[in-house]
């Protein structure tokens, strides 16, 4: 643990307030496989305890302080292990994302081919509780999405937008986020065609943001969430503006939603659907829009070959920051779309590099707000944790592991059925 960190509340963090027990085997593998991994990076890796000095080709600097716990942790549990002693303070990095994202260009090369062909012996699978299904998802969107929306508005802009913002130029200026956030939405809301008199569904309602875009154009809304929190003030917010006659927005899941609409909007949700219900995401779509209307979603994506190898694997965004999601392929919401309804992608467009910008500037504000996240009740370990999710993702972004996506979709024909079968 660094010197002068707070102690971890083991009541709260379980399995980041110690340790996990490992045979001293396993824990030298662990080291062996450590030192071997970061060895061929380039990273300066310095470890303090028994052995000290640089490790790579230089860098951005990491500093091991307790080298025997992070190994334990790390031949316990792996990458879950590697976030958990970040949590504890047993290693750090001046520049955190920096060395994630190192290890993100390299992430195919960390582990031994030997290693890899194994894989599916040794890695820990997603748990039965956090399925996809319309009460796994209740719990799996109030784990993350309900913590406070004081929390969020600490480090978000004005808009309370949570997903990546489209800047005219990069990088990103924090005064420019929220006007970058709006173009976003705009680009969305073109694409699906939306103007007067348009019936829109949006599926994923955030703070509203989009909702009340969508109503200034004369759509008419119907937005739907599974989070309560994001709910009340989507509604509150709504209301401020003016459009509560035109938005309308409930606590239900995309698959209990009825009618028709000229066009659905849904931002960074389908990474929430999971793998299992990826057909069932489309096919709702297929039956909830008119023929001749548009579907534009955002998603994160990442390369259809990692989704392949990595679609079963329970990791440390699951187990504390997203639980039950999976982020998708392209190949893989294009494949489905294709064979199961009459859905056909007419247009995609990338931003990757933008939701780096959006989360480096998400990250800073959350940093330098440090004083009142721990007001609102949240202790030094909740801060290491979301500091590293956001710089993970960050590092995801622009290593290239990640992309974002805007994605449009049209009806084909009267837009009965699937044209064809075939398999993810």
């Amino acid at each position: 643990m660094v010197a002068g960190a707070a102690a971890i509340d083991p009541s709260r963090w379980p399995d980041v307030a110690r340790p996990p027990r490992s045979s001293g085997l396993r824990a030298a593998i662990a080291e062996r496989l450590v030192r071997r991994a970061l060895g061929g990076l380039p990273l300066y890796v310095h470890i303090e305890g028994d052995v000290s000095g640089p490790i790579g080709l230089g860098g951005p600097r990491m500093t091991i302080h307790d080298p025997a716990a992070f190994h334990r942790r790390i031949g316990t549990g792996g990458l879950i292990g590697f976030g958990e002693s970040y949590m504890a303070g047993e290693w750090d990095a001046p520049d955190l994302v920096a060395v994630l994202t190192v290890l993100a260009g390299h992430a195919d090369r960390l582990i031994p081919a030997a290693l890899q062909r194994l894989r599916t012996a040794f890695v820990r699978r997603h748990p039965v509780a956090q399925r996809n299904t319309p009460e796994g998802s209740r719990g799996n969107i109030h784990h993350h999405y309900d913590l406070s929306n004081e929390l969020f508005a600490l480090f978000l802009d004005e808009t309370m937008t949570y997903s990546s913002a489209v800047f005219r130029a990069l990088p990103g200026d924090r005064v420019l986020l929220a006007d970058a956030q709006r173009r976003k939405i705009d680009l969305l809301l073109d694409a699906a065609r939306v103007g007067p008199g348009t019936r829109l569904l949006e599926i994923g309602t955030g703070w509203g943001e989009l909702a009340v875009r969508a109503a200034e154009r004369g759509a008419r809304v119907h937005s739907v969430t599974l989070s309560e929190e994001q709910r009340d003030l989507a509604r509150e917010r709504v209301r401020a503006a003016g459009h509560g006659d035109a938005v309308t927005i409930e606590l239900r899941d995309y698959r209990r939603v009825e009618g028709t609409y000229d066009a659905v909007v849904s931002v960074e949700m389908i990474e929430a659907v999971g793998v299992e219900f990826w057909p069932t995401y489309f096919e709702t779509l297929d039956r909830l829009l008119v023929p001749g209307g548009r579907v534009a979603l955002q998603a994160i994506t990442m390369a259809h070959d990692r989704l392949l190898a990595t679609q079963d694997t329970y990791t440390w965004i699951h187990k504390y920051i997203f639980p039950g999601g999976v982020i998708p392929s392209l190949e893989a919401m294009e494949t489905i779309s294709r064979n199961l309804t009459g859905l056909r992608t007419v247009r995609v467009d990338g931003y990757g590099a933008h939701y780096a910008e959006t989360l480096r500037l998400w990250r800073e504000a959350f940093t330098e707000r440090g004083g009142e996240v721990d007001a609102l009740g949240f202790d030094e370990t909740f801060r290491r944790m979301w500091t590293f999710y956001l710089a993970y993702s960050e590092a995801g972004f622009r290593s290239g592991y990640l992309d974002v996506r805007q994605v449009v979709l049209a009806r084909t024909g009267d837009g009965a059925g699937p044209s064809g079968g075939g398999e993810l």
